[in-house]
């Protein structure tokens, strides 16, 4: 399977979350940015498919992105990072949404186990996409990151030229 055939929407969508429930497979779902992916995201992604059956990553859309992190963002067009993200073993679909919050994907696609990573609580997520899970009869499960990566440090590292050597 070409990696661009896990970037599904609509039916495709549909379908693929119909037949995961019909082999009484486990679903876990996890949204972002994805602008550039570092060994965060890909810590997180690994850890989030273990705990089910399929991995389905909900990424966001650039009007979405620039409506969250500012009219400079995102440095990757959407379909490129949906992609990429796509492109990993680890993650069994892919998504995008329009939108700002991921309730709408998540209402599409119920996933078993909605997964948020370590700058959340389960306290400090979105309280109706938690509402939501919980109602379905699902989880939330939050899940520790990789100190000192994340995308937003690193598009300030490349701005600034006071610091050399390797992004980290």
């Amino acid at each position: 399977m070409d990696f661009r055939d896990k970037i599904l929407s609509g039916d495709g969508l549909a379908n693929w979350r119909a037949q995961l429930r019909a082999q009484g497979r486990r679903l876990v779902a996890t949204n972002g940015c994805f602008d550039l992916l570092h060994l965060g995201h890909v810590t997180y992604l690994e850890a989030a498919r273990r705990l089910g059956d399929a991995l389905l990553v909900g990424v966001n859309s650039d009007a979405s992105v620039r409506a969250l992190k500012g009219p400079d963002r995102p440095l990757n067009a959407e379909q490129d990072r949906a992609a990429v993200v796509a492109a990993l073993e680890s993650v069994s679909a892919v998504c995008i949404f329009p939108e700002r919050e991921a309730l709408a994907f998540l209402e599409r696609t119920t996933p078993d186990i909605y997964v948020k990573g370590g700058d959340y609580t389960v306290d400090t997520i979105n309280q109706t996409e938690r509402r939501l899970i919980e109602s379905i009869g699902g989880r939330v499960v939050v899940l520790g990151g990789v100190p000192g990566r994340s995308t937003t440090r690193l598009v300030q590292r490349l701005q600034s030229d006071e610091e050399g050597g390797a992004l980290t």
